[in-house]
């Protein structure tokens, strides 16, 4: 099942003389149901600042522009448009109005695109061993700034975040809890399952994480129950995502043979630095 038959932010994806992407601002308002163009330049207002303020330059992202439109009357005339990159979009659509279903949609579509990108410049080149380890480093930090988040909305206890995390693992796995997963992976009781994941695996359960991590801050989400939902959410968004781009479900990924542990001592003696213990010591 490909994008451009199953998401309308693909169908509006325009490309310049040049081959560069680019979407219409006045396209994406319409997707995503803005009826009156003076409320979604808010929106576009707010993500201009957040793109100068995260050091982008913003006419890079932002660029001024029109289109000739019909009337009623059948005559024409000229407004005002922007061509957004796909940057932009995602800037756009974290500060467009929450309560609209398709900005959910949009919100989790863009923010898959651009890390997805981001994650292809970094690790362009790099083995499978060295992507899971670099992906394993990213969802460690990750895990912690979510853990962080999750205590403010009101996930104090460890059995509070483990109860939390089952609920993003359920979403994400199609029902699956950690338990579950470490069954099937067929691990010892000491063993953690994100340290028995190939790079595919561990970016899945990464944006699952950051996304969780950035919508209960952005919602400012507060109680135990309403946090479980969240992450639950997120971590069936992602799925539905690898879904719609025919990818393959999490738990049918193959488990690697190596650990992250023993790709850490491979690593290390090649650098001649000797065993050290991991440095990944957040919950599974």
């Amino acid at each position: 099942m490909s994008e451009e038959t199953t998401t309308p932010f693909e169908a509006i994806r325009r490309e310049d003389e040049t081959g560069h992407e680019y979407w219409s601002a006045r396209d994406l308002a319409r997707v995503l149901d803005y009826s009156q163009w003076r409320n979604f330049k808010t929106a576009i207002d707010k993500a201009r600042i957040a793109c100068e303020n995260s050091g982008q330059i913003v006419a890079d992202h932002f660029a001024e522009t029109s289109k000739m439109v019909g009337l009623g009357s059948g005559s024409r005339r000229k407004v005002e448009d922007i061509n957004l990159s796909r940057y932009a979009c995602y800037l756009v659509i974290q500060n467009a109005d929450p309560s609209k279903e398709i900005v959910a949609l949009g919100q989790t579509y863009f923010a898959a695109q651009t890390r997805r990108q981001e994650a292809a410049d970094e690790l362009a080149g790099l083995t499978e061993a060295q992507r899971r380890l670099f992906l394993r480093g990213e969802l460690a930090g990750h895990n912690k700034q979510l853990a962080d988040t999750a205590k403010g909305a009101g996930v104090v206890t460890s059995f509070d975040f483990a109860v939390f995390q089952d609920h993003g693992y359920s979403g994400l796995y199609g029902g699956e809890k950690a338990k579950d997963i470490h069954q099937r992976k067929g691990l010892k009781p000491n063993e953690k399952i994100l340290d028995h994941m190939g790079a595919e695996e561990l970016a899945a359960n990464l944006f699952r994480a950051t996304q969780t991590e950035a919508k209960i801050r952005r919602e400012k989400i507060k109680g135990k129950e309403a946090a479980n939902q969240a992450h639950n959410e997120m971590g069936q968004r992602v799925r539905e995502f690898i879904e719609e781009v025919g990818g393959t479900m999490p738990e049918e990924l193959a488990t690697p043979v190596e650990s992250i542990q023993e790709l850490e001592k491979q690593q290390k003696k090649k650098t001649n630095l000797g065993p050290q213990s991991s440095m990944f010591g957040e919950e599974e």
